[in-house]
């Protein structure tokens, strides 16, 4: 399976990985999410995941999302025909996220990371820059609708495609099931609160 998987070579050390968590588990059964916190030996983990995930709710997505149809509208595109576009961003979106599982073994984590989130807040200086000038320049506003298919494609490449799979990486089998509960809950809270805050804060 593991060759089927990552093709032929030496896999012989994530194997042992494999079977050492497997024996230090034998036997336990999967914790809860109380237990995630009570648990000493995953607290730098759960400290971690926590501030993994306020920072992917902070990198700005959202407000990109928030004025993307302003801009669409800005740039000429009629109404009626937003909704093409809309649906052109979030193939963008899958299709980087796709890119980003071919590419993420290959050029490492943390480059997809931090030539991603310096490539998003070009993006967005830039963003910044041209929704300013949107009447100045007949052209501004089509710069507008690229800078956030650009963004939008460094967020799939970088933030969402890395650090969705870090549950599985930090955490071991027992408790992943409550990790992801607690990822669950604290992102939806989160986007909760932003989504109420924002509008204020425009």
């Amino acid at each position: 399976a593991v060759k089927q998987l990552w093709g032929d070579g030496d896999h012989m050390a994530e194997i042992d990985d494999m079977m050492s968590e497997q024996e230090a588990i034998r036997g336990e059964r999967a914790k809860s999410v109380c237990d995630l916190f009570r648990d000493r030996a995953v607290r730098w983990q759960l400290i971690t995941l926590s501030a993994v995930g306020c920072c992917m709710q902070l990198v700005g997505v959202n407000v990109v999302y928030f004025y993307a149809y302003n801009v669409f509208i800005k740039a000429g595109i009629p109404p009626a025909q937003t909704h093409y576009v809309s649906l052109g961003v979030g193939i963008t979106e899958i299709l980087s996220t796709v890119l980003c599982g071919l590419l993420i073994e290959r050029a490492g984590r943390k480059t997809l990371l931090w030539r991603n989130y310096t490539v998003m807040g070009l993006a967005l200086g830039l963003l910044t820059v041209t929704l300013s000038l949107q009447d100045s320049f007949f052209w501004v506003p089509y710069c507008s609708v690229a800078l956030v298919f650009i963004f939008i494609m460094s967020f799939g490449i970088g933030p969402a495609g890395v650090l969705c799979p870090l549950l599985t990486e930090i955490f071991i089998q027992s408790y992943r099931p409550a990790a992801y509960v607690f990822n669950g809950v604290t992102n939806w809270i989160q986007l909760f609160i932003l989504g109420l805050l924002f509008p204020f804060i425009v």
